[in-house]
């Protein structure tokens, strides 16, 4: 089972809202994270996006389009846990629905949960 895993750059984030946090710092956290889920053995495919929700479901198509089939998306906390990433989160989630029905879906709540997330609805390997 080939996972999506969805989530914001870290030059997309505002940081007055992630004290403690700046823009190296989540790099790397993200980096790592996809580092972990791919030592863990998940077969999976980054996709990290802007806040632009046209540009987001562009990409989105354009990643589903060029791999796959996905049979799982984890869309990241960055997305949905900002009131003001609504419409983005909406239109992500309709995307992938549309462009690929069945597919299930995961959340994290930090690039450190992903696996967690994953290990939910899938196993590695």
């Amino acid at each position: 089972m080939t996972a999506l895993l969805i989530g914001l750059r870290a030059d997309a984030l505002d940081y007055s809202k992630l004290p403690g946090l700046d823009e190296a710092s989540m790099t790397a956290r993200i980096e790592a994270g996809f580092g972990a889920v791919v030592d863990a053995g998940f077969d999976a495919v980054n996709c990290l996006i802007g806040t632009s929700p046209d540009e987001a479901e562009a990409a989105v198509r354009e990643r589903l389009a060029a791999g796959g089939p996905f049979e799982l998306a984890m869309i990241g906390g960055g997305v949905r846990m900002f009131p003001e990433h609504t419409l983005l989160f909406e239109r992500l989630v309709n995307v992938l629905v549309e462009a690929a029905p069945g597919i299930r879906f995961c959340f994290n709540s930090s690039p450190e949960t992903t696996i967690d997330a994953l290990r939910r609805w899938v196993t590695p390997g």
